[in-house]
């Protein structure tokens, strides 16, 4: 069934260059769903367009993080829009390594290094070795560049990885790691489940759905191939789906006179889509709960800190969010269309926290906290580095209080943003949390 694409945004024209290598990306997209019978689920699209070795968008040379559009940036991330990000989480970092004792920083997906920069500094001799996970050429050399220029006494301590440790003892971080790993999108149409992938029309990519039990995407069937476990579509939906609030459950379940901790998932998914209007449309992202469980396993002492927006299940699949979260951004422009200039605009979802906290504690985790970022900060001591910025009213001192209101501020970062941590090995709470964790929402 063929779905209208969104009308395409009136942004920046990009460089001739830049547009050549999204038409050649375009043109492998293209190809790509051509061997694939003339289909491709989203999630596979959205890899291609963000991880196709020189010509993603992640991995093409493109700017993507700065403050203004006027520097080629798309977004700007919290390390790059204040140094006291960093050091504040430093102050949760430096707990984990003295618990796990062990002088090892481990962060994935480092953007500009504006994090390993601050993080650097303010761990000091606590950090030995700061390993960095990254698939982009490009940014590992911005990473380079930017710790040698801002922390020169610590880029020594950089290494950048390949591949994971079979284990690791230390702090993982990740900033807004989750949100750029592909999604499946899945719609209820009133009569059943359905996967919205991406075919081929007479002017471009054009949406098109499937019934969801039609079977296994190219991204499924690679891993299946490769041996995972990873569950299929179907049953992943109905288990995912179904992680939504107790209240609502309880509501259901005296409705229909059900146990419903007893009641099997797919039964719970049909008496919840009962409550979503239609046509109803979300994302599952089977990559960031497998990327958590990677995580959880790969971790022998210490914790996972993970920065991103996002909601807990309850929120995230509430019946008024019928469109879904996808978002991309290019030149500091937020849109809703994936098909824009394939490589050269970042494509998100906001992150299901309660998906990931499962995923990790199912692989051996132990949750270790989940807040808002403004809570997190301020319980980590942000306020102590407002105030060491300079005198008050001193213009050091206003830049920073600036800069931090646009962290903590609810209807900035402050509030959409989450901090989540899971721990494996060690004893003792991770500063951050000690008043406005909301573990009992996930």
């Amino acid at each position: 069934m063929p779905v209208p694409s969104s009308r395409r945004p009136a942004l920046p024209a990009p460089a001739p260059e830049a547009l050549a290598q999204s038409q050649a990306l375009a043109d492998a997209i293209v190809a790509a769903i051509r061997a694939a019978g003339g289909w491709i689920g989203f999630d596979d699209f959205m890899q291609r367009a963000l991880y196709t070795p020189g010509l993603g968008y992640y991995t093409g040379g493109s700017h993507k993080f700065g403050r203004l559009a006027a520097d080629g940036s798309d977004f700007v991330t919290a390390p790059e829009l204040s140094p006291l990000y960093g050091r504040t989480l430093a102050t949760p970092v430096r707990a984990v390594l003295k618990a796990a004792d062990s002088r090892a920083v481990m962060e994935f997906g480092a953007g500009s290094g504006a994090l390993a920069a601050e993080l650097l500094n303010a761990l000091g001799d606590d950090c030995a070795e700061y390993l960095i996970v990254e698939v982009s050429a490009e940014l590992r050399a911005r990473q380079r560049e930017t710790v040698e220029r801002r922390a020169p006494a610590h880029a020594h301590k950089l290494v950048w990885l390949d591949a994971l440790p079979d284990r690791f003892s230390g702090c993982i971080v990740g900033n807004e790691v989750l949100d750029a790993m592909p999604v499946k999108l899945v719609l209820w149409d009133g009569e059943g489940w359905r996967e919205r992938g991406v075919t081929i029309g007479a002017s471009g990519f054009e949406w098109e759905d499937r019934p969801l039990t039609a079977g296994a995407s190219a991204g499924d069937a690679a891993r299946a191939e490769a041996g995972d476990a990873s569950r299929t579509l179907a049953p992943h939906a109905a288990d995912t789906l179904a992680l939504i609030d107790a209240s609502i459950g309880a509501s259901l379940a005296e409705q229909d006179g059900l146990d419903w901790p007893a009641t099997p998932a797919a039964e719970r998914l049909a008496l919840y889509a009962d409550c979503l209007p239609a046509p109803y449309l979300t994302e599952l992202c089977p990559a960031a709960e497998a990327f958590a469980a990677t995580l959880a396993r790969l971790l022998d002492r210490g914790a996972a800190i993970l920065i991103d927006y996002g909601f807990p299940a309850a929120e995230f699949f509430h019946p008024q969010r019928a469109q879904g979260t996808l978002m991309c951004h290019y030149r500091h422009h937020a849109h809703d269309d994936p098909f824009f200039l394939p490589g050269l605009q970042d494509i998100t979802a906001h992150v299901n926290f309660t998906a990931v906290a499962l995923a990790a504690i199912d692989a051996g985790a132990t949750h270790a906290g989940y807040a808002p970022q403004n809570r997190f900060l301020l319980d980590a001591g942000i306020a102590d580095h407002i105030a060491a910025a300079g005198e008050p009213r001193s213009a050091a001192y206003l830049r920073a209080a600036s800069e931090a209101h646009k962290l903590l501020d609810e209807h900035e970062m402050g509030e959409l943003f989450k901090v989540i941590a899971f721990a494996h090995g060690i004893d003792g709470a991770i500063p951050g949390f000690a008043s406005g964790d909301r573990s009992h929402t996930l």
